[in-house]
C-alpha cells in the first residue's frame, strides 16, 4: 500500500500586481512612522515670530500707541503747573486764621481802654485817695475852708480825671492806629477784616468821649468846686 501522497503542496510565490503593497511591510513601515513620531520632539514657534505670536503681532501693528519719550516732560511740565496754580488758588487755612490776628487784639485793647476811660480804673482811685491823704496831713496844722476843700477833695478830683484820660488817649492812639495800619508798610493781599474795623472805630469813639469827660473834669467844666460860705458876723 503506498502510503506516499501523490501530490506535494507548495506555498505560493505569487507576485502581488503591480500597484499594490505587502501587508506585512505596510504594517512595518507604520509601526517605524509611530515610533519616530515619538522620539521626535515637536518644536515650538520662534516666540519672536510675528506671525504665530498675537502679542507681538499687535504690538508691532500698533506703534501709535507707544509713549513718545519726547511728549513725556511736557506733559510733567504741565501737570506740576496745574499743581501750583491750585496751591497758589487755594487758601490756607492757617495763613487766614493768622491774618488779622494782631489788629484784632489791638482792636479790642483800644475798646477796652475806652470803658475803662468812663467807668474809671482802680489806678484812679488810689491816685484819688493818695492826693486825700496828702490834703489833710497839710492842712492839719490849720488852714481855711477854702484851703481845705481845694487840697482834700479837688485835687483828688482832679487826680482822678487825670487819671481816665490818659486812658482815654491810650484807647484813641491805639483805635486809630488800627484804622490807619492798612496804609502803611506793606500792601497786604487780603483787606482788613471787617470785624477789626467796628471794634477799633468802637475805640476810637469810646476814646474821644473819655477824653471830653476827663478835660471837663479836670477844668471844672461840668460841676464847679465848692465854696465855703463867709462866716456869720457876731
Amino acid at each position: 500500500m503506498n502510503t506516499t501522497p501523490s501530490s506535494t503542496t507548495t506555498p505560493s510565490t505569487t507576485t502581488p500586481p503591480a500597484g499594490t503593497t505587502d501587508p506585512a511591510e505596510g504594517s512595518a513601515d507604520a509601526v517605524t512612522e509611530e515610533t519616530t513620531a515619538k522620539d521626535s520632539p515637536v518644536k515650538d514657534p520662534a516666540p519672536d515670530s510675528p506671525a504665530k505670536d498675537p502679542v507681538a503681532k499687535d504690538t508691532t501693528a500698533t506703534p501709535s500707541d507707544a509713549a513718545d519719550p519726547g511728549s513725556a516732560p511736557d506733559d510733567l511740565a504741565g501737570q506740576a503747573d496745574d499743581v501750583d496754580d491750585a496751591e497758589y488758588l487755594e487758601p490756607d487755612p492757617f495763613e487766614e486764621a493768622r491774618h488779622g490776628v494782631g489788629a484784632g487784639a489791638a482792636a479790642v485793647v483800644s475798646a477796652a481802654l475806652g470803658v475803662v476811660a468812663l467807668t474809671g480804673a482802680w489806678t484812679g482811685r488810689v491816685a484819688a485817695e493818695r492826693e486825700t491823704l496828702i490834703g489833710q496831713i497839710q492842712t492839719a496844722g490849720g488852714g481855711s475852708a477854702a484851703q481845705q476843700i481845694s487840697e482834700i477833695y479837688g485835687d483828688a478830683w482832679h487826680t482822678t480825671a487825670l487819671v481816665n484820660g490818659v486812658f482815654a488817649v491810650l484807647a484813641l492812639l491805639v483805635g486809630v492806629f488800627v484804622l490807619v495800619r492798612p496804609a502803611f508798610g506793606a500792601p497786604s493781599e487780603r483787606p482788613q477784616p471787617t470785624w477789626v474795623r467796628a471794634v477799633a472805630l468802637a475805640g476810637v469813639a469810646l476814646g474821644v468821649l473819655g477824653v471830653l469827660i476827663s478835660a471837663g473834669m479836670y477844668f471844672d467844666l461840668f460841676v464847679a468846686l465848692p465854696t465855703a460860705g463867709a462866716p456869720a458876723g457876731g
